[in-house]
């Protein structure tokens, strides 16, 4: 009997490139009555995320959107700390509408922290969440607006996203072991 693999890779770089364009023209569609969109990453998972649906937006729709990026960590529930470079927020996000992207939603609670860091700096007209990468199991009631991917993973399993500021033949969506 074969032992299974510690590490799977489920999407290649090929198809991230596309999960990438479709996901800026989901968002650019709903989006376009709107006065302006901001993307903004939560740092780091979803900084290279937010970075390449922009220039995704830009390249297809001929106008970049406003992109920034999100430091949670100061809203966070479960005391993890990391050293992070501090949020920016390039325009006021009054009366905008916010997508916060990021790279894997699990349990909601990054996504939380998200939501009243965003909340802190305005009211928006909206906040819509884009993921690349839906592994279910939340533990919070919290759904995305834009899924590049729904992976089933047990809680034993970790997601594991590999993912540049520009496009690269590196990047990747693996599931592993956590143990």
């Amino acid at each position: 009997m074969n032992a299974p693999e510690p590490r799977r890779v489920l999407v290649g770089a090929r198809e991230i490139e596309r999960t990438i364009a479709r996901l800026a023209q989901q968002i650019v569609e709903p989006e376009e009555s709107q006065s302006g969109i901001v993307l903004l990453g939560v740092r780091r998972g979803g900084e290279a995320l937010a970075t390449r649906i922009a220039a995704e937006i830009a390249r297809a729709a001929g106008r970049a959107p406003a992109l920034g990026f999100l430091n949670i960590n100061l809203y966070r529930d479960d005391r993890i700390v990391h050293e992070l470079p501090e949020s920016q927020i390039p325009v006021d996000i009054e009366g905008r509408v916010v997508i916060v992207v990021d790279d894997v939603l699990y349990t909601g609670r990054t996504i939380r922290s998200a939501l009243d860091a965003v909340t802190d700096l305005g009211r928006p007209a909206a906040i819509r969440l884009c993921v690349l990468v839906d592994r279910g199991l939340r533990e919070l009631p919290i759904q995305p607006d834009y899924v590049g991917r729904i992976i089933a993973s047990a809680r034993t399993e970790r997601v594991e996203v590999r993912l540049a500021a520009e496009p690269s033949a590196d990047d990747e969506v693996a599931v592993a072991d956590a143990a």
